[in-house]
């Protein structure tokens, strides 16, 4: 572990709520969207009602409410997506954050005592729509979280510099027409070095770059500890 890492694990020995604390931990169930999953060759996920069906299929099964995870996963989920996919580099289909998938309008929690940096619609398809991004500081180490995926109302009265308690609602899951045609969930990252983004930070990366993405944006369970 880096030492950012060795502060996340450190930081609580309990699990930290992300989404509306009154939603219990067994309700949440790991989701596999990589390509190693032999489930998503029958089906359409780059579509909203596509990835929802599939969700709600695996949520059914297990009785649970939250579907989540990841990090690090070798998707496909970006494959039609333009600005994924240049033809002068590597794609990029490896996540950088964990998913929580839930219904539009759940709440979203700050896991822990944060000032925001920055916040921005970013309304291209396949981005995040609207984010939020929480500047932290623990033991004179500085990092950032970022929220993707969140409803308009999340960003009004927003700005730079407010300051959210931990355990506080920051915001709430958007719609597919305003999060960018996914199903409703947040995007959870946690960032070293925002390398001067604002408002934004790539939340998927190429095979080629994924040494330096791993080392700055390091897994966020060792924060929330949901497994």
């Amino acid at each position: 572990m880096n030492v950012l890492e060795q502060l996340l694990f450190s930081y609580s020995e309990k699990t930290i709520p992300i989404l509306d604390s009154s939603i219990p931990l067994s309700c949440y169930v790991p989701l596999d969207l990589s390509v190693d999953n032999v489930e998503l060759k029958k089906r359409d996920i780059s579509s909203p009602t596509g990835c929802q069906s599939y969700i709600d299929a695996v949520l059914e099964q297990n009785s649970g409410h939250v579907a989540y995870g990841g990090y690090l996963e070798h998707r496909n989920l970006y494959a039609d997506k333009a600005s994924f996919n240049d033809k002068n580099s590597h794609p990029r289909n490896i996540h950088l954050g964990i998913d929580y998938w839930a219904p539009s309008g759940t709440a979203v929690i700050a896991p822990l005592d944060g000032t925001v940096h920055s916040f921005k619609n970013n309304n291209v398809i396949g981005d995040y729509g609207p984010t939020i991004i929480l500047e932290h500081q623990l033991n004179a180490i500085v990092f950032y979280s970022l929220y993707g995926h969140l409803s308009l109302e999340s960003l009004r009265g927003m700005k730079t510099g407010k300051k959210f308690k931990a355990g506080t609602v920051l915001a709430t899951l958007g719609t597919p027409d305003i999060n960018v045609n996914y199903a409703p969930h947040l995007h959870f990252q946690i960032i070293h070095d925002l390398e001067g983004n604002w408002g934004d930070y790539p939340g998927v990366c190429a095979k080629d770059r994924l040494d330096f993405y791993k080392d700055n944006c390091p897994d966020p369970n060792l924060l929330l500890k949901i497994t």
